[in-house]
């Protein structure tokens, strides 16, 4: 499960975000494109844009779910 506390900085302020657990294996990034983005030095993954719509959230459970390090969390 990931953790509020571990947060990655980039991350953009809302329910969904990316933890430092996060292996940059690409899952989320192919699940939820529209939400989730690539920090290129530190090679991770991190929330870029809050879901807006039914779709957008649909896409970052299923990501969420997905993840194979639960390194997605859900404050919401």
């Amino acid at each position: 499960m990931a953790e509020p506390g571990d947060k990655v900085s980039e991350n953009k302020p809302g329910k969904f975000y990316v933890d430092c657990n996060c292996i940059d294996c690409n899952l989320c990034r192919d699940l939820a494109p529209s939400n989730f983005t690539r920090a290129d030095g530190p090679g991770y993954s991190y929330v870029y844009k809050q879901p807006e719509n039914s779709v957008e959230i649909v896409e970052s459970e299923d990501a969420m779910f997905n993840c194979p390090v639960d390194a997605i969390g859900n404050d919401g």
